[in-house]
């Protein structure tokens, strides 16, 4: 083991060094590294195909429990609150984000990522049987209690997502190479919008046919039951066996000073952060289009049923496009050109005389959906070695969880105070800075030389 060094070392230094530890530390073989890579080729398409369908399946959950629309409009029925209703949608994105720096430590001393991510993903899935449970207790337990118990699942659920987050990431990684990664994110992006869109349909139906509370224990239930098909293939994934360095001796002080090392060394992967925060804040106008078009063209719920089935079929169509391109060319570009569409929408929805610009700036919200999942998440695999990824993984998704929490109430601010030209014009600059932080200060990391790769000789396996 060698002493944590004082002083930065040169990063072409401790890159090398990384490989090095990689080669002396890890327990495993030629012979093993290159049966495991062999069975992680010849078992590509099987895994693309089960991780797929998983996502169909999830999709088809998600549908008929929605945290945009069915949850919070169950929420509705417990309180008046419009902070409540609020917070169903801001706390499954924080709590998609924030725990994943904090399962980094864990998830790199992994020899299989799947173990673990089949175990933290119950956790988020077992919410909605528990929604379904409250939901049929209501005339027992009360509205209020009622209220309470929704929020801890939804809170519960949102950080079962977050602690899944990182291990199935760098599982993916893993099992699918890099050129296929974005195709795979897209795909699966691709099939969950489509199942969600028709079960959000279903779910309609079911809530207006079927009395209260019943409508909401038949939504949930079948809720459940994608989560549990969804669990299955994922379950099916084959994922060998990689040993890693020894890391038994690392600590949690030892673990942050890497991260913190990662972030002094390799200047790339800050810009990368830069630009990512900036693409969260050019989002913001997504999450306002709906009300400042019924606000200022009166537009019907029956128009605003069309938007939102334009904004989910353009998803279905962009996510795999994107990916598809990236692969091709390089996802760099298409996050950048995504950001400049996402900006586009802002100014058409800005400077939009009557409702017909809507379908335009609605289809753009697609592609806006399509950059910060598929996107964003195949670029930030991209960073880091097979040792350090769950790190650059833990922090490219963690660093931005207070744009994604700040940038909706900047925006409701601004729109409060200046109108909504304020918050649109807010997106717009974020977007342009977005796009001017990848395409001019960041290289593309598939095609670049590895920089800083391991956060420290802690993080290698000090």
């Amino acid at each position: 083991m060698h002493d944590r060094p004082t002083q930065a070392m040169p990063v072409m230094s401790l890159f090398q060094e990384d490989r090095n530890l990689t080669t002396l530390q890890t327990v495993s073989t030629p012979d093993m590294r290159d049966s495991a890579r062999e069975t992680i080729r010849r078992n590509v398409l099987f895994n693309m195909i089960v991780n797929i369908t998983d996502g169909g399946w999830y999709g088809f959950g998600l549908g008929f429990a929605s945290f945009v629309t069915i949850i919070p409009l169950f929420v509705s029925t417990l309180t008046d609150s419009t902070v409540l209703i609020g917070l169903i949608a801001s706390a499954h994105w924080i709590g998609w984000q924030i725990p994943q720096l904090f399962t980094a430590n864990r998830v790199a001393r992994l020899p299989r990522y799947k173990p673990m991510t089949l175990l933290m993903t119950i956790q988020e899935r077992w919410p909605f049987w528990g929604l379904m449970l409250v939901a049929a207790a209501i005339p027992l337990i009360g509205r209020d209690i009622a209220l309470a118990l929704t929020l801890i699942m939804v809170i519960w659920q949102a950080l079962g997502a977050g602690f899944t987050a990182t291990p199935w990431q760098s599982m993916i990684a893993k099992i699918i190479p890099p050129d296929r990664r974005g195709t795979f994110y897209g795909l699966q992006s691709a099939a969950a919008n489509l199942t969600q869109s028709g079960t959000a349909i279903a779910a309609g139906v079911v809530l207006a046919a079927v009395d209260y509370p019943v409508n909401y224990v038949l939504c949930f239930f079948f809720a459940g039951i994608g989560m549990i098909l969804s669990f299955g293939f994922l379950a099916m994934t084959r994922e060998p066996e990689i040993p890693v360095p020894d890391t038994a001796h690392r600590t949690w002080r030892a673990f942050f000073a890497g991260l913190l090392d990662i972030l002094r060394q390799d200047g790339n992967f800050r810009w990368f952060i830069a630009a990512r925060i900036s693409a969260q804040i050019g989002a913001v106008g997504t999450s306002f289009y709906t009300v400042y078009a019924v606000r200022q063209f009166e537009m019907s719920p029956q128009v605003a049923g069309v938007m939102t089935g334009i904004l989910m079929f353009t998803q279905v169509i962009a996510s795999p496009l994107l990916g598809l391109l990236g692969d091709r060319f390089s996802h760099r570009m298409m996050f950048a050109f995504s950001a400049l569409l996402t900006g586009l929408g802002a100014l058409m929805a800005m400077t939009a005389p009557d409702l017909s610009w809507f379908y335009v700036v609605f289809a753009l919200s697609g592609v806006t959906n399509s950059m910060l999942w598929t996107t964003g998440m195949v670029m930030t695999s991209e960073f880091g070695t097979d040792i350090t990824r769950p790190y650059y993984i833990g922090l490219g998704n963690t660093l931005i969880a207070p744009a994604t929490l700040i940038a909706p109430l900047l925006g409701g601010a601004l729109a409060d105070s200046v109108g909504f030209e304020g918050t649109f014009m807010l997106a717009l600059l974020g977007c342009i800075v977005g796009a001017g932080l990848l395409l001019v200060m960041v290289r593309d990391p598939r095609r670049t030389t590895p920089t800083a790769p391991p956060p420290s000789r802690t993080l290698a396996g000090d």
